[in-house]
């Protein structure tokens, strides 16, 4: 009978020591790998959810906030499973050639989460962060070669705060004040924290725009001249505004 060789048994343990790292290494990959799978799928779940609350809150502060459409009171609810609603300061200017004609405290409501956001200030609702921004609902403004007709959705100074999820009723109690000025060279200034929509919008009716901030709070304001002489009408659609849950 043959013996089997000196080193049979240490090759044996070393291809058994080698399978047993093999498959522990093999196991340490696959369970980094899945943890970042889950924790991707994570992100991709909460910013898909952060995208669908953005696009409901635009529509709820659309429905909630009708300065135009609504006399006396109004309600509405704005929904949302994440981030925070509150109120920011907002002023818009308006000017002709020998300066400064009124300023308008509009105040402003806003929404974020993440890198999603949305506002409402002056009548407009805006959809998205600063420089990717579109205009999800326009301001109120007619303009014609000889009248320009502005109207504003003034929340004024009331003050909102509401973080996490949930539904907040928004009432609102709207009043109007038209005021006309006569034949001039007119210019509408919006702050806003999202520029470049309010700047496409008075583009596309003829404005030439820049921007400025006139406080220096680091908000700047869309400037849009209108060529021409033309008359102007303010309209104020002023919007006391209570909030809660």
């Amino acid at each position: 009978m043959s013996r089997p060789s000196a080193g049979g048994d240490g090759d044996g343990d070393r291809r058994a020591q080698s399978h047993v790292v093999g498959v522990a290494i093999l196991l340490a990959v696959t369970a980094v790998s899945m943890a970042g799978l889950t924790a991707t799928v994570g992100t991709v779940v909460e910013s898909n959810t952060a995208g669908v609350d953005a696009d409901r809150v635009a529509a709820d502060l659309d429905a909630a906030l009708e300065p135009v459409a609504v006399t006396g009171r109004h309600r509405g609810t704005v929904s949302f499973t994440g981030g925070r609603l509150r109120t920011v300061d907002r002023t818009v200017r308006v000017a002709n050639a020998s300066g400064e004609v009124r300023a308008v405290e509009v105040g402003g409501l806003v929404w974020t989460d993440s890198d999603h956001r949305v506002a409402f200030v002056a009548g407009a609702v805006v959809r998205g962060p600063p420089g990717n921004a579109v205009l999800d609902a326009a301001p109120p403004l007619a303009s014609s070669p000889g009248t320009t007709v502005l109207g504003l959705g003034v929340l004024g100074d009331e003050r909102v705060s509401f973080a996490g999820g949930g539904r907040v009723p928004l009432s609102t109690r709207v009043t109007h004040d038209r005021t006309a000025y006569g034949d001039g060279s007119w210019r509408i200034a919006v702050e806003t924290a999202t520029p470049r929509p309010w700047r496409e919008f008075f583009e596309r009716r003829g404005a030439v725009t820049s921007e400025r901030d006139f406080d220096g709070d680091g908000v700047d304001s869309v400037v849009a001249e209108f060529p021409g002489d033309r008359e102007f009408h303010l309209v104020v659609h002023r919007m006391r505004l209570e909030a809660g849950r």
